[in-house]
């Protein structure tokens, strides 16, 4: 008999226990969730600014795709006419000409990077940009180098530079959610 009430108070005892245990748990879970809320303002206003900088890398992924996508076409043929100028092999003329086609490469290399400055100040004045200011920071500088090669007579090189922000800007693009 002494057996059976023994089992009796040890069902009693884990009867309550498991009452306890229960009752624990949903006080947990409901600090858990009133800790988990943000404001819907605030996270639509991130959410806006994130799809709206997504966006505009996809926009200058477009534009630096395009150029040199231009400048593949060109870049060897500017610089061929660079190197028989230097022997006197080709016309006045043809130098004048090559000498605005690179021009005009340059000039466009200056655009793209007035977009590419403004979209990286962009991810730094930006709070909800912030958090991926490292996968685009430097895009501005890589276009600087892509401008100096150029001037200096290696568009090829310029172009390839150019891939490498492509690349940056890709990056970027696959890390916004």
């Amino acid at each position: 008999m002494k057996t059976n009430k023994n089992i009796a108070k040890l069902a009693v005892i884990f009867v309550c226990l498991l009452c306890l245990t229960f009752s624990a748990n949903a006080q947990k879970r409901r600090t858990t969730s009133k800790k988990t809320k943000t404001p819907p303002r605030i996270a639509l206003t991130s959410n806006s600014e994130i799809k709206d900088g997504a966006q505009k890398v996809s926009v200058q992924i477009k534009n630096v795709s395009k150029f040199i996508y231009v400048l593949g076409g060109i870049a060897k043929s500017i610089e061929d006419i660079d190197k028989e100028a230097k022997t006197g092999r080709v016309s006045p003329e043809i130098t004048e000409k090559n000498t605005k086609f690179k021009q005009s490469v340059i000039q466009s290399i200056r655009n793209l990077r007035a977009g590419l400055v403004a979209l990286e100040i962009e991810f730094r004045t930006k709070p909800a940009l912030r958090n991926y200011l490292f996968q685009i920071q430097g895009i501005s500088d890589m276009t600087g180098v892509a401008e100096d090669q150029a001037t200096g007579g290696q568009l090829t090189d310029s172009g390839k530079t150019l891939l490498q922000v492509i690349e940056k800007l890709s990056d970027t693009l696959a890390a916004l959610p």
